[in-house]
């Protein structure tokens, strides 16, 4: 199980441990205080200055490409692929995320995923990504968090072969649910990715 993960709907994230870590928060029902947010691209389902603000309370950090921290009103750490962040003990590395055929998110716009090492885990968020080569590089994951609705990203046909090949202890499938994708992919990717899927409802 991954009681220290929520899915907060599409594509946001909350990961609670060390430190609590937002990824890509829109919408929020329940704000609990963040330490980091990590905004992958700048597209209005994963960029949300309205959530950011409310989250931006004591110490906490914004990690994101150039194009998100240029147009945020505090200081930021910026990444680009394959760039870490350090926050105390924990390791945030961006990791590339793009389509292959399709033009929503270039590869040359630099956008990303990110992999998180916290607690002695890794986690991976892929962002909205294809089945990229990268993906064959990721090593020794505990639990990745791939986009299965299509359209914009992978498919669950799509995101189940990349799992399968690096081969993550968990999955976690999102990107279905609300502006693409249903629960019937979510489905099909746990059908066919060869290690455990964990389908959350969103909170």
């Amino acid at each position: 199980m991954v009681e220290h993960i929520e899915w907060l709907g599409h594509s946001a994230f909350r990961i609670t441990g060390e430190k609590t870590i937002y990824i890509d928060p829109r919408n929020l029902k329940d704000a609990v205080p963040a330490d980091a947010i990590l905004i992958s691209h700048p597209h209005d389902d994963h960029f949300s200055p309205e959530a950011i603000k409310t989250l931006l309370t004591g110490n906490a950090v914004v990690i994101s490409i150039p194009d998100i921290v240029k147009k945020l009103p505090v200081p930021a750490k910026t990444v680009l692929p394959n760039e870490k962040v350090h926050l105390d003990n924990i390791i945030i590395e961006a990791i590339p995320a793009y389509n292959i055929n399709k033009s929503f998110h270039p590869k040359q716009k630099d956008w990303v995923g990110f992999l998180i090492e916290m607690n002695g885990k890794r986690y991976y968020y892929a962002g909205d990504t294809d089945a990229i080569p990268e993906m064959r590089m990721l090593k020794n994951i505990d639990v990745a968090m791939l986009p299965v609705g299509g359209t914009y990203t992978m498919n669950a046909e799509e995101a189940a072969a990349a799992a399968n090949t690096f081969k993550p202890k968990i999955a976690i499938p999102y990107h279905w649910g609300e502006i693409v994708g249903t629960r019937e992919d979510a489905e099909k990717f746990k059908s066919l990715f060869s290690g455990t899927t964990e389908i959350l409802e969103p909170k």
